[in-house]
Order: structure tokens, then C-alpha cells, then sequence
């Protein structure tokens, strides 16, 4: 309960002084959604190191540094989670990351958002309704990018490559990270989703991302996911 009061009252004063800043600096250098896989397949103890890893990547040093390096010095972020149709929700609503006050409010807001949903894996409807989050974005810039994580094969949905191929006609770069799961002992239909033939970059290569300068990103365990997305986001921000 204490820990619950604590964040409260940081969030609230953090948010003051993001609000601020939102409201005096609107342009930015990329505006960048975030869409987290959170289906059946995510445990929670892979739920949690997700959530450390995007709180902790906008705070490492080199990540602020490439921020900073920008002609405007700042970015657009926005999160939600996704899992089967219908089933998205935004956890971080749109703001602006430009220093470690900024990344530390981002962390606030994620850690106080629960998980929504365990459902199937409708990569198509996400990349829908990230393209409608960046469309309704309070900042401008001419770069925006969807940065979609996943540990396996859409099963579920709007059909991925009509998203895709309207995100790219909205001038929108989509990227993918995918987690790499052993296949070892899983029974036969969530290897298949997890481990698809050609394995999961490829399949992210084939059917999920588009646009200029798009790429596809391996975590090897969800255990390394923090590190891959520092490295996702300085090339993303740079």
C-alpha cells in the first residue's frame, strides 16, 4: 500500500512537469509506439522481464544519449499491449521522452499499469490500432515507427499483411523484435506457433514489417529481451 501512495504521488508530480514539456515543445525527432505482446504464449515471468526491459531501456545512458543527439533532442513514445482481436490497451499514453526525468516517468506509468489480457496472437489487429495511435499522436515529426515484439506467428485477426501495407502507405515503418523460444518439450502446436519453419525473424521478415530502413531484431531468451530493445531503440532513434 505504501509502495502504491509512493508511485502515485511521483507519477503525479512527474506528469506536471511532462505536461509541460508535451505543451511548450511539440515537435519531435520519431514518433515511436511501442506494442508488446502479452497473449497466451507470454508467462508471467516473461510478462515482468518485458516490462522491466522497456522500462529500463528509455533510462540507460546510451539510449538518452542517442535521444539527445537528435536535431529536436526528443521523441514521441507511446505503449500498449496487444494480444488477440480486439484485445489491445494502451499502458503509456503518448509522451514525451527527452532526459532521465522523462524516462523515469515512462517507468512509473508502465509499472502502474497491469497486465489486460491473456488471449491468442492477432499481430495484424495491433499493427492496426498502432497505426491509429500514431494518426491521433499530440507531436509532430515526418518519422514514425512501430516497434511490435512477439514470440510467435499471428493466429488471430485482421490479416497482418493488409495492416502492414496500410501503415506503409501512412508513411509508417514497422519493426519487429522477436523472442526466441527453445522449443524443447513444448507440445507440438505452440512449437509450431513459436518456432515457425524458417524460424520466427524470418517469418517477422516475411510478414510483419515494411517501410524505409525496416528490420527485424533477435532476443535470444526473454532474459536478454532488455538489452535487444536498448539496441532496437538507439538504431530506431538514430
Amino acid at each position: 500500500m505504501r509502495r502504491r501512495h509512493l508511485l502515485s504521488g511521483l507519477l503525479a508530480a512527474l506528469s506536471l512537469a511532462g505536461r509541460r514539456a508535451e505543451a511548450a515543445d511539440p515537435e519531435v525527432d520519431v514518433l515511436l509506439v511501442l506494442a508488446v505482446d502479452v497473449s497466451l504464449s507470454i508467462s508471467e515471468a516473461r510478462f515482468d522481464l518485458e516490462r522491466r526491459g522497456y522500462a529500463e531501456a528509455f533510462a540507460d545512458a546510451r539510449v538518452l544519449r542517442a535521444i539527445g543527439d537528435g536535431p529536436a533532442g526528443r521523441i514521441g513514445v507511446a505503449l500498449f499491449d496487444w494480444a488477440g482481436p480486439g484485445e489491445q490497451r494502451v499502458a503509456v499514453d503518448w509522451m514525451i521522452i527527452a532526459s532521465a526525468q522523462d524516462a523515469a516517468l515512462f517507468a512509473a506509468r508502465l509499472d502502474a499499469a497491469m497486465r489486460p489480457f491473456y488471449g491468442r496472437t492477432a499481430i495484424g489487429s495491433a499493427l492496426g490500432f498502432a497505426a491509429d495511435l500514431l494518426a491521433r499522436a499530440p507531436f509532430r515529426t515526418e518519422r514514425k515507427v512501430i516497434d511490435i515484439s512477439g514470440d510467435g506467428t499471428g493466429n488471430a485477426g485482421r490479416p497482418i499483411s493488409d495492416a502492414r501495407d496500410a501503415a506503409i502507405s501512412a508513411g509508417i515503418t514497422v519493426n519487429g523484435i522477436v523472442v526466441l523460444t527453445d522449443p524443447d518439450g513444448m507440445p507440438n502446436f505452440l512449437r509450431e506457433h513459436t518456432n515457425p519453419p524458417g524460424g520466427l525473424a524470418a517469418y517477422y521478415r516475411d510478414h510483419v514489417i515494411g517501410g524505409e530502413g525496416a528490420f527485424v531484431m533477435s532476443a535470444q531468451s526473454f532474459a536478454a529481451f532488455g538489452r535487444a530493445i536498448i539496441a532496437k531503440l538507439i538504431r530506431e532513434i538514430s
